[in-house]
């Protein structure tokens, strides 16, 4: 609020050409706050625009705790989450998405139609609710405060002048939230996409001198690619945050290459998303760290279990609601990893996503597979998972692959039999797709390429 107050005519947000100043959004702000009732639990379904995070700030100044409703949430998530949560208010964009005589819903535009209010204090705290990712499974309600007292905290703006940032990931997930929160906290403008395109992010890196932006592997690999990435000026990018998957690291050079020293990969969870960092720095003249998440950021700890990444500390959620507040526990990551003698952290695959193949039923990590295909100059990106065998006994690895040029299967497979020397490792089966399916935040959705292949069976081991 200080930050929306003082701001004044200074630009907040830009979207399709139309800018809003901290000044306006301040007035929406307060209009919002109006049409609002106290407290309760307040849904916002909406895509990236300025009245969603605006929403969020208004509610909470209500004393409400905020569920986000998932951009990658299937329908019946979706009102599983609302249901959970005990949303009082359910906020939307499109009321035909959600049963009709529902009277908690209302639309953005029948809460804007109101005249502004002042807030008649501050709360004590904030609290939000996420809903987790569900590619892996049934939703978990992810109840967050801690990390946004931090954040109030630590953001403050850069003396050497704002910055640029631009929002591509949805604001309703926990990335996205926190970027433009971040941004608002440093007085700086928000160049807001309503969805990915490569060629709109360059366009928007180049027109509108972007400093800060973040990208998933997946959709890095597309700007990588996209034919105007060569003739693009992105010398204004001074941050560049890789998270939500470990980048393969023939990718991350590239990235250093193209975009300078100031690309940074991040790990993080929902439930916990500052956990490691590394920067271009300390990739340096150290190629061997390429493949690393980097090290556990202050504030956090983490350790390995039987192969799984358990963590602890100040950036973790307050806990899944309707379970007692994890407190001071640790919490299981579902991440199978390691650390060097450094500390750095390598993350091998999801706990849940390990391959168990071979006549001695060996243990292939599928994330492993991947970085070593993307090595071919020829691969462009690639997704490798286990499916079940010839009658649903064992499991075979399965890579489905985008070339950038003419690719054989047999090619496919001599990469990863070259690099490994063993063949358990090599794909037994190879399909090619002009595109990797991607959640709403940008990760390739593994569960949508994998399900076919386990239709009909009663679970998804074999």
């Amino acid at each position: 609020m200080d930050a929306l107050r003082s701001g004044g005519d200074e630009v907040l947000f830009v979207q399709d050409g139309v800018e809003t100043g901290y000044g306006q959004a301040l007035d929406l702000v307060r209009r919002m706050y109006a049409g609002l009732p106290e407290r309760g639990v307040v849904a916002i379904d909406a895509g990236n625009r300025p009245e969603t995070v605006l929403l969020q700030i208004a509610a909470q100044l209500r004393g409400s705790t905020v569920l986000l409703v998932a951009a990658s949430a299937s329908s019946p998530d979706r009102l599983a989450a609302v249901e959970a949560a005990g949303v009082t208010t359910l906020v939307t964009e499109q009321p035909s998405d959600w049963p009709a005589g529902d009277g908690r819903v209302i639309t953005l535009d029948e809460l804007l139609d109101h005249d502004g209010a002042d807030p008649a204090g501050m709360p004590g705290s904030v609290t939000v609710v996420f809903p987790t990712g569900g590619t892996t499974g049934a939703p978990k309600l992810i109840r967050h405060s801690g990390i946004y007292d931090g954040m109030a905290h630590i953001f403050a703006p850069d003396p050497a002048a704002p910055g640029r940032a631009l929002l591509i990931a949805p604001m309703t997930h926990m990335t996205g939230n926190a970027t433009v929160l971040g941004a608002i906290l440093r007085r700086e403008s928000v160049v807001l996409l309503r969805g990915f395109d490569a060629g709109a992010v360059l366009d928007a890196i180049a027109e509108r001198r972007i400093t800060t932006l973040s990208l998933t592997p997946a959709r890095l690999a597309e700007v990588l690619d996209h034919p105007a990435m060569t003739s693009t000026d992105v010398s204004s990018v001074r941050q560049l945050s890789l998270g939500a998957a470990p980048l393969p690291p023939r990718r991350l050079a590239q990235a250093l290459e193209v975009f300078g020293p100031v690309v940074g990969q991040g790990y993080g969870l929902t439930e916990a998303p500052m956990i490691a960092s590394i920067s271009a720095a300390e990739l340096d003249g150290r190629p061997d760290r390429l493949e690393s998440v980097g090290r556990i950021v202050p504030g956090m700890e983490a350790r390995i279990d039987d192969g799984e990444v358990l963590v602890r500390g100040l950036s973790m959620m307050v806990g899944y609601h309707g379970s007692p507040p994890i407190g001071d526990g640790w919490l299981r990551t579902g991440d199978l990893g390691r650390f060097d003698h450094e500390g750095y952290l390598y993350l091998l695959d999801r706990a849940n996503d390990v391959i168990i193949t071979g006549e001695h039923g060996t243990k292939v990590y599928s994330t492993v597979v991947e970085n070593a295909l993307a090595r071919h100059p020829l691969i462009r990106s690639v997704a490798v998972f286990g499916v079940p065998g010839d009658g649903g006994e064992g499991e075979r690895v399965h890579a489905v692959v985008v070339a950038s040029g003419a690719l054989s299967a047999e090619e496919v497979r001599a990469q990863a039999r070259d690099f490994f020397g063993r063949e358990h490792f090599v794909p037994s089966d190879v399909d090619f797709a002009d595109a990797l399916p991607l959640t709403a935040i940008g990760k390739v959705d593994k569960r949508a390429l994998r399900e076919p292949f386990w239709a009909g069976h009663r679970r998804r081991i074999a």
